[in-house]
């Protein structure tokens, strides 16, 4: 458990520090090859940590110390409601559930990022004035 949760605090330790980065980096400032070198090693570190040790140190967490094993059966025959459940849903089912939910809320993470950093000083479309049934106000041009 300590090892799940310490990855999970670096984790979140290294995104602080790239979302204080991308507030405080200007957009137009110019790029150096050093500067582009360092961000690129510290992204596949970041991305290394979520898509490899979080899910590691969870996955031998729940083996380990959990024991969420194969033969350790969540639903199935045997159970309160066998009628209903003409299957069995193992620990280790659950367990690789979880792993995936873990994948997914990374890359959900990882595209988000990515889409705030592209459109960071992209001008807002400004909001044209409404009357107060709800519809935009527009002059009509003459033409």
């Amino acid at each position: 458990m300590v090892a799940f949760v310490t990855s999970i605090l670096g984790l979140v330790l290294t995104l602080a520090v790239i979302v204080r980065y991308l507030v405080k980096r200007p957009v137009d400032a110019p790029l150096t090859w050093g500067e582009a070198m360092i961000a690129s090693t510290y992204v596949f570190f970041v991305m290394f940590l979520a898509y490899g040790i979080v899910p590691h140190q969870w996955l031998a967490w729940a083996d380990n110390e959990l024991k969420w094993r194969k033969d350790k059966v969540l639903l199935g025959p045997g159970d309160i409601i066998q009628q209903a459940l003409p299957f069995e849903v193992s620990y280790e089912a659950l367990r690789d559930i979880v792993a995936v939910g873990i994948y997914g809320v990374m890359l959900v993470l990882h595209v988000a990022l990515w889409m705030i950093w592209q459109n960071r000083g992209k001008a807002k479309p400004a909001e044209l004035p409404t009357s107060p049934y709800g519809r935009p106000l527009v002059r009509r041009t003459a033409g």
